[in-house]
């Protein structure tokens, strides 16, 4: 099957340069949501042990699992977009990884670290997508 995958380092509005630049800030965000938890966890040494019966103890433990799952995304985002220059360096980048087809410039240039097509994602949000091989 051929596809008609762009050239390797030719695709509109993805290239290492941007998938770096992504990554620098993501790098950023993690950066800012660490120094958050850190300043978090010193803020809850210096107040009250007692969260139950303290009212501040909710707000705080509310604002830790925040910042945790925020973390979290942000950290998969990075991995994500490492993912991504590993498939523009080897040439992958751009085919879909259910089936095999283009992935349209427009949804790379609006989540540049897409594995799907449009058509496959819309698949396995509904539930109905089969895997396929590929």
């Amino acid at each position: 099957m051929t596809t008609n995958l762009p050239r390797r380092g030719t695709l509109v509005g993805m290239d290492p340069a941007a998938v770096a630049a992504e990554r620098t800030r993501v790098d950023d965000r993690v950066a800012s949501l660490r120094h958050e938890l850190a300043s978090l966890a010193e803020e809850q040494s210096l107040t009250s042990h007692d969260d139950e019966h303290d009212p501040e103890g909710v707000t705080i433990a509310v604002q830790r699992a925040q910042l945790q799952g925020l973390l979290a995304a942000a950290e998969q985002d990075r991995a994500d977009l490492d993912d991504a220059a590993r498939r523009i360096a080897d040439g992958s980048y751009g085919a879909c990884a259910r089936c095999g087809g283009p992935i349209a410039a427009e949804r790379l240039e609006a989540l540049p670290a897409t594995r799907t097509c449009i058509g496959c994602a819309s698949l396995r949000r509904s539930g109905s997508g089969r895997r396929t091989r590929g």
